[in-house]
């Protein structure tokens, strides 16, 4: 049975992660909010879609986060010549003893970088895809399960399409976020310059630890989510589904507001965002140093949770309408709790 977190519990894993958000910000300058989508990922369990334009420090944000959590950690350069097996590993005989042997890939560590997944073809995209959903790899006729934690951060380029394919809206909804990484600030910007590119150089210290990470989430699994939280949660998921409103035969105000967000969106979030959800806003009431969680934890991770989880329609590109747009206009529409 469930018992609520202590206050010490509490204080004890909020003093981890200041001390990590102050251990990044030794090399990354900026990017608030992309180094706590990181690291609640990290604590809910969940894989991350980084998207930004080149130079924006994504790989360095990767790295750095390996180096402060202490967990091994491989890089992976995708690329449309890349094979399966280059990603999970494969069989080589031995010819000495006339066997087969596995030699595992880059995929059995605890932290992956998925560089540029955007790049390799379906069949890479494919077997990723059972590492991040099931935590195992099929090599020939046997199945090896991961090291844990086991945590993929992808990244992609929004811009350079040439080369590139699409990634499938399976393989989307099994990253727990998409971060979309901006452009640093003017001041910002000087630090970065300033620094002459020997960011990767700066010592970080190790903060976590898998002992550190495990009671960090257990302590999330104790955070109280109240049922009216959680019907808001379910909520905000089902306006992003076209034809909800009428299913349910409503003709109100509300039911007015879903048909002028909806008429943009193709295909919506599905159940697994509303776990999302409820899993990273309690991350983000462990983050405040509480153990329950507000309507605010749960605004505070929409967009990132559901971002890459909306099918947007050509109607929605000609009116050049994204999926930030209509999740704000969902926070609006629904009533708080």
């Amino acid at each position: 049975m469930e018992t609520a977190v202590s206050k010490n519990e509490l204080d004890e894993c909020t003093h981890y992660i200041n001390a990590c958000r102050e251990e990044a910000a030794k090399r990354l300058v900026g990017q608030k909010e992309v180094v706590d989508g990181i690291l609640t990922a990290l604590i809910a369990g969940g894989h991350i879609l980084l998207e930004g334009v080149p130079g924006l420090a994504k790989t360095l944000a990767v790295r750095t986060f390996a180096e402060i959590s202490g967990l091994a950690f491989k890089r992976v350069q995708f690329t449309p010549d890349l094979l399966p097996a280059d990603v999970t590993g494969t069989l080589v005989y031995e010819q000495s003893s006339g066997k087969f042997l596995v030699h595992k890939g880059p995929v059995f560590s605890n932290v992956v970088l998925a560089d540029e997944i955007n790049r390799a073809p379906a069949k890479v995209q494919s077997a990723l895809l059972e590492a991040m959903a099931e935590h195992q790899v099929t090599i020939g006729e046997g199945t090896f399960r991961l090291p844990e934690p086991f945590f993929v951060l992808a990244t992609q380029n929004p811009i350079e399409q040439e080369g590139t394919y699409k990634l499938p809206e399976a393989e989307l909804d099994r990253f727990l976020m998409k971060l979309v990484v901006p452009y640093p600030k003017p001041e910002e910007e000087i630090a970065i310059v300033r620094s002459n590119g020997r960011a990767l150089n700066v010592p970080v210290r190790q903060v976590f630890s898998p002992a550190v990470l495990q009671k960090c989430r257990a302590a999330v699994e104790v955070i109280a989510a109240d049922e009216k939280i959680i019907s808001y949660i379910v909520s905000l998921v089902n306006v992003t589904r076209p034809g909800a409103a009428a299913a349910e035969g409503r003709r109100d105000s509300l039911a007015k507001g879903r048909d002028d967000i909806t008429r943009y969106i193709s295909f919506g979030a599905s159940p697994r965002a509303g776990i999302a959800l409820l899993r990273c806003a309690k991350v983000a009431a462990l983050f405040a140093g509480r153990s329950f969680v507000l309507p605010e934890d749960v605004q505070a991770v929409a967009r990132p949770v559901l971002r890459h989880r909306i099918v947007l329609n050509y109607e929605a590109s000609a009116d050049a309408v994204v999926a930030d747009d209509l999740i704000t206009k969902i926070i609006e529409l629904m009533p708080v709790p």
